[in-house]
């Protein structure tokens, strides 16, 4: 998924855009994207202020990342691997935003069975980035930094996507079966086990927001689980990541 530098500057902000304003038809909206969540409960559904909390911040190091993207120069891309780095992450970065503004539009509109396409290619895209593609982050260089933080929250937030469109477009107002409590913790586990801080955290933040949401919707023995499943999650990518240490210092980076 190559592209150049040129393309890359104008590309990855354009689908920034087009991702805010599909965000903000769906907080003014009429019913807005709350008033479908609250309409439209599953076993999955999280309170919905953790993604919004989520997405704040998270916007914010989009925007910087975006910055030091548009400050790239044909010479830094030669001279500076992070550069590179960045720019290998905007097709990936490009695709994340507009399936996220095509996925509202039809989120809004109650149309869970189409808008969880655009959630899928969305969560397997930024998955295969963070787990395929993404190299480790260097301590040194801004650049690497962002690049990580921004690839990585989005794929950690992806997989609450993927979990509540999913269970809201097929088993709507449903109880978790048993084979569904099984296979989300072990696939958090799996996760975990692979994770480093930054994808770790947002795991556990993800299974924080979901045990949030099934107490307040009622569901409290599922959320007693969700909370437990968050507790390991926790424990173990703090014990991968203080046995191996994920990140590295490299001076050979050079700033922009």
């Amino acid at each position: 998924m190559g592209i150049s530098l040129s393309t890359g500057r104008w590309l990855a902000p354009v689908s920034f855009v087009i991702d805010f304003a599909a965000q903000q038809y769906g907080i003014l909206s009429k019913p807005n994207m709350k008033d479908v969540h609250d309409a439209n409960l599953s076993f999955f559904s999280p309170q919905p202020f953790f993604i919004a909390g989520f997405f704040f911040p998270q916007q914010l190091f989009q925007l910087a990342w975006l910055w030091r993207l548009w400050r790239a120069t044909p010479e830094s891309l030669e001279n500076d691997r992070s550069v590179v780095h960045m720019l290998d992450f905007v097709p990936y970065y490009a695709v994340g935003n507009l399936c996220i503004a095509t996925w509202m539009i039809f989120w809004n509109q109650s149309n869970f069975e189409v808008s969880n396409i655009f959630v899928i290619i969305n969560s397997f895209t930024q998955l295969f980035y963070v787990f395929v593609r993404l190299p480790v982050m260097n301590l040194k260089s801004w650049n690497s930094i962002l690049t990580y933080i921004v690839s990585a929250t989005f794929a950690g937030i992806g997989v609450l996507d993927l979990l509540h469109n999913s269970a809201v477009a097929y088993a709507k107002n449903q109880s978790p079966a048993t084979l569904i409590k099984v296979l989300t913790g072990l696939g958090f586990g799996a996760l975990a086990s692979a994770s480093d801080w930054i994808f770790g955290g947002c795991l556990v933040y993800d299974l924080i927001a979901l045990m949030v949401g099934q107490r307040i919707y009622g569901n409290t023995g599922w959320s007693n689980v969700l909370g437990a499943y968050a507790a390991g999650t926790a424990a173990i990518v703090a014990a991968k990541n203080w046995a191996s240490p994920p990140y590295m210092r490299q001076a050979d980076y050079q700033p922009l």
